[in-house]
């Protein structure tokens, strides 16, 4: 991992804002104010300007991820953008941002798309062509723009046929927030960070497929369900992924989760019988950037000091599908 570099919104909307789009409904079904951040830890998130492109800022992220890592976009062989957002539903979103950034004309560009376990999934997809020599520089990108989405769930609770079911199946779409991230992958021979990546496993409960459903201007989910088995997953995945990296919890300095809420993060730690401490929190301030959590997450904390150069990190996502992934990385 030669650089992971982050851009963020410069407009905050809290969920007290948020919440008085639909005020008149929590009055009408006996629900106090401030419910939002009550059940999800979320105060407030970031947004875009109205009709702001995922592959304008997934290059912005981009841009400043090469020059971190002292890459020209022309040596990038590969950019693989990994957001549920996208511009079109076709081309890709990463043909897009390679044409903004000015790749060569032998660099491959692809998405790929797993909710929020996607730029996980682009960081085993990127370093396994590394190991085949098909590249020796990859660029991933993920680039959320959800504002649209969340100001018609506003919309929608807003309606007076809204009931407690419409508030419940819509409510994930009100944690959500925008940001954009990328990384550049390297060979390890040729690294100047000296960031690898050890290795990773991946865990699925397909069955569960459901829970989460999303479109445009539409989320629904079944909350509990994705707190059980979303947890229940996780706990799953974590002692496998232990087993094939050799880890102890005891020897992992840090861990970079996918950011949805405070409910998440404790029954899983607590499950799994880690210190929540070793955990960097930012959905209460970014919300929820779905696969841009995770790597926003990494990126602020190297930058705020939290994550230094020889610490052991654990990198754990879990996504609707539902997946699981967790990724072992040697900063």
């Amino acid at each position: 991992i030669e650089s992971v570099a982050s851009v963020l919104p410069s407009e905050v909307v809290t969920s007290d804002q948020l919440e008085a789009g639909f005020s008149h409904t929590l009055r009408r079904l006996g629900l106090p104010p401030g419910q939002v951040e009550k059940l999800s830890g979320v105060k407030e998130r970031r947004w875009w300007d109205p009709g702001t492109q995922p592959s304008v800022v997934a290059a912005m992220a981009g841009e400043k991820a090469l020059a971190s890592a002292g890459i020209r976009p022309t040596d990038v062989q590969a950019l693989i953008n990994t957001s549920v957002s996208r511009d079109y539903l076709e081309p890709s979103t990463a043909a897009i941002a390679a044409g903004h950034l000015g790749v060569g004309h032998g660099c491959m560009s692809f998405d790929v798309t797993n909710a929020c376990v996607g730029f996980l999934n682009g960081m085993l997809v990127g370093a396994s062509m590394i190991e085949l020599g098909q590249a020796d520089h990859v660029l991933v990108t993920c680039a959320e723009t959800v504002r649209d989405g969340v100001e018609a769930t506003v919309r929608r609770l807003a309606a007076p046929d809204a009931d407690i079911t419409t508030f419940r199946d819509n409510f994930a779409s009100l944690t959500l927030g925008c940001g954009a991230v990328a990384m550049v992958l390297g060979r390890r021979d040729r690294s100047r960070s000296g960031h690898v990546l050890d290795g990773g496993v991946y865990r699925t409960a397909s069955e569960h497929s459901g829970l989460c459903l999303g479109q445009h201007q539409e989320m629904r989910s079944d909350p509990h369900g994705l707190l059980v088995h979303g947890v229940g997953l996780g706990v799953e995945t974590f002692p496998y992924a232990a087993r094939e990296l050799g880890w102890r919890a005891d020897q992992i300095d840090e861990f970079v989760c996918h950011q949805v809420s405070l409910a998440h993060f404790s029954h899983t730690f607590a499950q799994l019988g880690l210190p929540l401490e070793r955990a960097s929190l930012t959905f209460p301030f970014l919300g929820n950037c779905g696969p841009a959590s995770l790597p926003i997450t990494l990126a602020l904390g190297e930058r705020q000091g939290r994550i230094k150069r020889g610490q052991s990190l654990c990198l754990f996502a879990v996504g609707s599908g539902l997946g699981c992934c967790i990724l072992g990385v040697h900063w």
